[in-house]
């Protein structure tokens, strides 16, 4: 939690704000307190949205919506005021927290509380399920732990920003990928089999600390394996580890019902009875919600209500009969947009995770020099040896992976923005940025032995496979074959086999030790990522040349790899020259290249 700054209200509708618990892409997120006592989480809509009038309707739609949910184990929304200046909704809110800030702090759960939180999140989906409703992005952040029992946070209203027409055309997909389905990795519509496929991969998580398909990779890698591969469930046995397995089957209509896992997951009647009592948490957790608790009924406001604007809204029926309290549904509101939850032990806040990730759209670019390589952050200290084993066992190409991946549903989806990163229980990330509208083309023609290093325009972002700068060493007489010169292109494919773009060179001539090559790796289709870099010459023969590339600029940052110490080109009998390239982050790619001018 943060103290509020000049510029938050001080009181929105009939909610006395004391602390500001986040901010996300759809506004700002208070915990706030009614005149009765109750502790609520409001959040307040952005200005620019408030006046997007798609926005307003979406919104009004999902507020409606998430009003309806008010089963066991779920968080309700309480008021609103969808039609005001300035739109609001208010969730309950308790200082439990989230399943992810629970295990970081903690370890994994006992198979026992694995099974009892499990029973109870089915049967919020049953009931939300009942409603036709369904929830699309139930992970870990969106699981919050109170004595009695968990509760399910976020029914939709960060939804509502899909109907705004600049996200809209950016690609925004809600959902985060290592808990999302195999078909909202696809780009197809959610079911609720799509929830129970996301409640395997949470149940997977509790009882072992990991995500199911890995951390610490990068976004299109995480959508691969969820498309492809099948989960990591290294230390879970038994029937806990089938009823996972089922929920978490390729085919929607193989995994279970949440009704069918309800009883799977309580075959003896326990879980049900310790349910609402009490004593399913491990004592160290459950001692410190219970201090959690009594801290946030300490909790004041600003002694100086005057400190910023004025009220926002009017007063509502902010104390009518709801769900109870204590311990009362979560420390987010519904929507589950980005904010902050208690922590286990001294109420301070960790960042929710961002609910927006970016989907995939067709072919991101690959080939020699500069490749994507899309790693946002990673989870610190979570089974790294098992990860590199992982890796290890399949390299993945970062750039040919996101090549498949994107080209499945970027005709649906068009261009993305990012706004999230890999470790959503302890980031918070509220940037956004957006895949620029279309690629350009090599800026810098071929140096020569005359010309030197040429200019290498707006400097790239990521780091190079050479030490530094490239350098013109002295001019010498140029080594490169006749047969080299010129342009070539040629379609390229990871070691795995997977698509990876279009490489294409212009080769000058040069000595070696300097720069005589441009390449551009570039995919059509509407996402258009252009990774260009420039190729210093290390060897030449009559039959091969080996260079050492570097990024020169990418058209999305953080998009390509730094280049290889090891591009090679081999010429043909047939008059093609083959190309490979050393350079695992991009899987390794190669391919053969036609002459182009």
């Amino acid at each position: 939690m943060q103290a509020l700054g000049a510029d938050d209200p001080r009181q929105v509708g009939g909610y006395r704000l004391l602390r500001r618990l986040g901010a996300g892409g759809m506004g700002r997120v208070y915990l706030g307190r009614t005149a009765g006592g109750r502790t609520v989480a409001v959040k307040l809509v952005r200005g620019e949205l408030a006046e997007d009038a798609e926005f307003r309707a979406r919104f009004r739609q999902e507020v409606a919506a998430a009003r309806r949910v008010g089963g066991a184990w779920t968080a309700p929304v309480l008021d609103a005021d969808t039609e005001g200046e300035h739109p609001w909704v208010a969730t309950g809110y308790v200082a439990g927290p989230a399943l992810g800030t629970a295990v970081r702090d903690f370890g994994p759960l006992p198979e026992q509380a694995v099974r009892t939180m499990g029973v109870g999140l089915a049967e919020a989906l049953t009931h939300v399920h009942g409603l036709g409703l369904v929830h699309r992005d139930v992970k870990p952040s969106n699981v919050l732990l109170t004595l009695d029992g968990p509760r399910l946070i976020d029914f939709g209203i960060a939804r509502a920003l899909d109907a705004t027409s600049g996200l809209t055309q950016s690609g925004y997909v809600v959902g985060s990928p290592g808990f999302m389905s195999p078909e909202q990795a696809n780009g197809q519509p959610a079911g609720p089999a799509s929830d129970v496929f996301s409640l395997g991969a949470v149940l997977a998580f509790a009882a072992t600390g990991t995500q199911p398909f890995g951390e610490g990779v990068s976004v299109a890698v995480l959508l691969y394996r969820v498309l492809h591969e099948e989960p990591e469930l290294a230390g879970l046995d038994g029937p806990l580890r089938a009823v996972v397995l089922d929920c978490l089957a390729k085919d929607p209509a193989a995994r279970p019902t949440p009704d069918q896992l309800r009883t799977r997951l309580d075959a003896d009647g326990t879980a049900t009875v310790r349910l609402g009592r009490g004593g399913w948490l491990p004592p160290a957790l459950a001692a410190e919600v219970g201090r959690s608790a009594v801290r946030l009924l300490d909790l004041e406001g600003e002694s100086d209500p005057a400190a910023g604007p004025g009220p926002v809204g009017a007063p509502g029926p902010v104390d009518a009969p709801g769900p109870a309290d204590v311990p009362g549904p979560a420390g987010a509101p519904v929507d589950g947009l980005p904010l902050r939850t208690p922590t286990i032990g001294g109420g301070t806040p960790v960042e929710a995770p961002p609910e927006w990730t970016p989907m995939a759209g067709a072919g991101v670019p690959t080939g020699a020099g500069a490749r994507p390589t899309w790693v946002p952050g990673s989870s610190p200290g979570r089974q790294l040896a098992r990860e590199h084993e992982r890796r290890m066992r399949w390299p993945v190409a970062i750039a040919g992976v996101t090549a498949v991946v994107l080209a499945l549903v970027a005709v649906k989806l068009g261009l993305f923005s990012w706004q999230g990163s890999a470790d959503p229980e302890i980031t918070d990330t509220t940037a956004t940025t957006s895949a620029p509208t279309g690629a350009t083309g090599v800026t810098q023609p071929p140096p020569t032995a005359s010309t030197g290093t040429p200019s290498t325009g707006t400097p790239a972002t990521s780091s190079s496979a050479s030490s530094g700068p490239a350098t013109t060493p002295s001019a010498g007489p140029g080594v490169v074959p006749a047969r080299f010169l010129g342009t070539w292109s040629g379609e390229m494919t990871t070691e795995k086999g997977l698509p990876a773009g279009t490489t294409t060179l212009v080769i000058g001539q040069a000595a070696v030790g300097q720069e005589n090559t441009t390449s551009r790796n570039a995919t059509s289709g509407p996402l258009s990522i252009t990774c260009e870099g420039a190729w210093r010459l290390d060897s030449a023969s009559p039959e091969k040349l080996v260079f050492t590339s570097r990024l020169v600029r990418s058209s999305f940052p953080g998009a390509c790899t730094g280049g290889s110490n090891a591009e090679t080109l081999t010429l043909q009998q047939d008059g093609t020259v083959r190309f490979t390239s050393a350079d695992p982050p991009a899987g390794n790619p190669s391919g053969t290249m036609r002459r182009a001018g």
